[in-house]
């Protein structure tokens, strides 16, 4: 539904508003949560240096949460770097402050209009916002100098999903595994406050269990679709007449999936 992909990774954060595992990244897990994939650029921590920069000092903040303070460390770097404001973007946006993310990610793009890494960030605060159109603008404005990106394209179809647009939804999800099979299980990213309803989270759901399935992520696709049966997204019937899901008939837990469901 929406990690960390760009000129270079920074560590993977490990951050509180995660939703948990098993699998990692549902929807439904934590109805105030979804996943969104944040883009980093510029340098990671080199542990070799001896005298690390402000821009490493900050990352290696981040790798251990300290996300105000990474931003004081950010902003001894020089502050003509786009990727520094992005960094700091980041910062913002791993404490809930959209408003001072928004701020860093705009000045990044005025020093780097067409980084499609900081686009797409802008993209997820306009989802944290429910402004779905702006942050669909961003998305396909980053997929205009990088068409190749599947978070971008992850992101665009969990965007659309959130307007019930569900069949582009599912072809943007589906170009995204085209670009990366393994797409669905990167967990590095960070992510947002959602405040998408239980139909909107529902669909996400639903749909990013065919996307487990056609990576062969069976034991997270059985996960989907219990968080979009429950949100009342679909039902064991549709479920069983969807071909997307003729591989999992055979497996046991699919099969009590469908039977407690059907009870209920």
């Amino acid at each position: 539904m929406r990690r960390m992909e760009g000129n270079s990774r920074l560590p993977a954060l490990a951050v509180a508003a995660l939703l948990i595992a098993a699998p990692l990244g549902l929807l439904g897990q934590a109805a105030t949560e979804t996943p969104v994939a944040l883009e980093p650029a510029g340098k990671s921590v080199t542990a070799s240096s001896p005298e690390p920069t402000p821009e490493e000092v900050g990352d290696a903040l981040m790798t251990h949460q300290r996300y105000q303070a990474a931003i004081e460390a950010y902003k001894q770097a020089p502050l003509d770097s786009a990727e520094i404001w992005n960094k700091m973007g980041i910062a913002y946006q791993m404490m809930f402050n959209l408003q001072g993310a928004s701020r860093c990610y705009r000045t990044s793009l005025k020093l780097k209009p067409k980084d499609a890494h900081v686009l797409n960030n802008m993209g997820t605060v306009y989802d944290s916002l429910k402004d779905y159109r702006s942050a669909e603008h961003m998305y396909r404005k980053a997929l205009k100098y990088n068409p190749g990106s599947a978070m971008v394209l992850k992101n665009l179809g969990t965007n659309l999903l959130a307007q019930h647009k569900f069949k582009k939804g599912w072809e943007a999800y589906q170009s995204a595994l085209a670009f990366d099979p393994k797409i669905f299980q990167d967990t590095s990213g960070p992510r947002t406050q959602n405040l998408a309803n239980a139909q909107e989270r529902g669909a996400m759901n639903y749909y990013m269990a065919r996307g487990c399935v056609r990576t062969g992520q069976t034991d997270r696709a059985i996960d989907y679709l219990r968080m979009a049966l429950n949100e009342g997204f679909t039902t064991p019937k549709k479920i069983m007449a969807d071909v997307e899901f003729a591989s999992l008939r055979g497996i046991p837990a699919f099969q009590q999936l469908l039977n407690e469901q059907q009870t209920q």
